[in-house]
């Protein structure tokens, strides 16, 4: 006879209500081991799709991610022309928050050469790359758009050619790609009111009395242009057999501009903009488990206290100390394996519908389960010596 099957069955409606109560428990603590990681995963996840051999930003600036980098878009042609650089692509990294298809959607617009490829998308869940200077989009799956879809961003109107689920901004937010031209001109192009408020400030500035006469101020008005060639980063693919370190510190000295590989860029990340929101997410994580494995503790050692009578009517009739011990061993460990199996599967179930990424690893999975089994299986061991060492006598006579 299994004592342990028996005694459950015996209180199946406290063992099951019980297991519901520590399943959601574990349900909590594996999220939070998915928010983490997906909260690291994401901060990162456009550097390594991106992956250049080097980044070439403003001089003094971490960017373009981790903070802002504004440089000419010409710069790009100064960096090609230096010794072992095989290919310079001029890149443009930007949040925005527009009306997109009725919708105030937040998102990140990614500018690149598309002839050139570099920082473009490289994996795409269904359609093309952009192939034309203008008009062409590739939008990641959680922007909501459709494939062939038109929509009004700016000016004007594109088509949506491509559909990516490959990288997101650092604040989880969607991607989308267009071609250079048209990332410049919807990003640094402003509205025609702030054209004229512009013009009118410098045509005030010029007429100024002792400056220009109205007529010449007018021509050289006509000059005037808005500069939309800015760029955020250059993006490097170095020749075969290219020194990685000799190239960066070419383009420092000749070209007074600062120059990252992408493990430099990670680690600026992740001990820059990532850093505290990722100390604070990890030191909950982990307390959060330890309280997880302290209930479940003090769960099965009250469990296991409750059955004093039991263990001294066994002891009264004889029976094994190893009898008493698989009894409380094997109900400890049933209880642990139920409660996390029912934790496991509501947030393996559920974990897609979330805002943001929960990343689920079966390392984090493993370790979760080994420490609540382990922190049960000692407050069993804790209450079998508590419960062995009181005299049957004396616990039949506090019952």
């Amino acid at each position: 006879m299994d004592l342990a099957i028996r005694d459950i069955r015996q209180h199946l409606g406290r063992f099951l209500a019980t297991v519901v109560g520590i399943g959601l428990l574990f349900a909590i603590v594996l999220s939070m081991n998915g928010i983490y990681r997906g909260f690291v995963f994401e901060g990162l996840a456009l550097i390594n799709s991106t992956n250049p051999d080097l980044w070439v930003v403003e001089r003094y600036r971490g960017g373009p991610i981790n903070e802002q980098s504004i440089l000419p878009e010409f710069f790009h042609y100064s960096v090609a022309a230096m010794p072992g650089v095989e290919k310079a692509s001029p890149f443009i990294v930007y949040p925005v928050e527009r009306h997109i298809a009725g919708k105030s959607r937040r998102f990140t617009i990614i500018g690149y050469d598309v002839f050139t490829g570099l920082g473009g998308p490289k994996k795409l869940l269904a359609g093309r790359p952009i192939t034309q200077a203008h008009y062409e989009a590739v939008a990641h799956q959680k922007l909501g758009l459709r494939l062939n879809e038109n929509f009004r961003l700016g000016l004007h109107t594109y088509t949506v050619v491509g559909l990516t689920k490959e990288g997101t901004s650092p604040d989880g937010e969607p991607l989308l790609y267009l071609s250079l031209p048209d990332a410049q001109e919807v990003i640094w192009l402003p509205d025609n009111e702030e054209v004229r408020n512009q013009r009118l400030r410098i045509y005030q500035s010029l007429v100024r009395p002792g400056l220009f006469t109205v007529q010449e101020a007018e021509k050289y008005l006509s000059r005037y242009s808005i500069e939309m060639h800015r760029i955020n980063a250059v993006l490097v693919r170095l020749m075969p057999g290219a020194q990685v370190r000799e190239v960066a510190q070419s383009i420092r000295d000749y070209l007074y501009l600062s120059v990252f590989t992408t493990p430099e860029q990670i680690e600026i990340m992740s001990q820059g903009r990532l850093n505290r929101p990722r100390m604070q997410l990890f030191l909950f994580r982990t307390l959060l488990l330890i309280v997880c494995v302290v209930i479940i503790a003090m769960v099965i050692f009250t469990l296991t206290m409750e059955k004093i009578r039991s263990i001294a009517v066994m002891k009264l009739i004889g029976a094994p100390n190893r009898v008493i011990i698989r009894l409380i061993i094997e109900q400890s460990i049933l209880l642990t394996s139920c409660s996390y199996l029912i934790g496991w599967v509501i947030i393996h179930n559920t974990y897609h519908v979330w805002p943001r990424l929960v990343l689920l690893t079966p390392l984090d999975d493993l370790v979760t389960f080994g420490l609540a089994l382990l922190g049960g299986i000692i407050a069993s061991l804790l209450g079998i010596w508590k419960a062995l060492k009181t005299p049957p006598a004396l616990a039949l006579g506090e019952q």
